[in-house]
């Protein structure tokens, strides 16, 4: 009975992976946010090996795109699910969606700094 429980284990753990990537891929193929935020990490992590980031950098940088693209993806869900939820405008839903939208203002004003702090004495100075 153990071997069974240790196998469901298994492969829930491995069915959540890949529906973790499909909604992944949903995000940056299918939301203009997304996608734009991946593209400003692919060209960020292109400049990285442009400018030879050190493992530091490499790791400030790897933390600064991946909080700004989960957050930006729970940012996307939050708003999804409010809308069909209650879809008019609702001054309750509006709060909610606002403060999510301001999670993604934090990560992205945290992750620009982070990046300016790397590249700006690369391209600059």
């Amino acid at each position: 009975m153990a071997k069974n429980q240790k196998s469901g284990f298994i492969r829930g753990r491995i069915r959540g992976g890949f529906i973790a990537i499909k909604g992944a891929y949903l995000f940056v193929t299918t939301e203009s946010s997304g996608m734009v935020q991946f593209a400003l990490a692919v060209l960020l992590t292109l400049a990285g090996f442009y400018y030879k980031l050190s493992v530091t950098e490499w790791m400030f940088h790897t933390f600064a795109v991946v909080v700004v693209l989960a957050v930006e993806a729970l940012n996307t869900a939050i708003e999804k699910l409010s809308d069909f939820v209650h879809k008019e405008h609702h001054n309750r839903i509006g709060f909610i969606k606002d403060v999510a939208a301001g999670g993604v203002f934090f990560a992205a004003l945290g992750a620009f700094i982070v990046e300016l702090l790397i590249f700006y004495p690369k391209i600059f100075i």
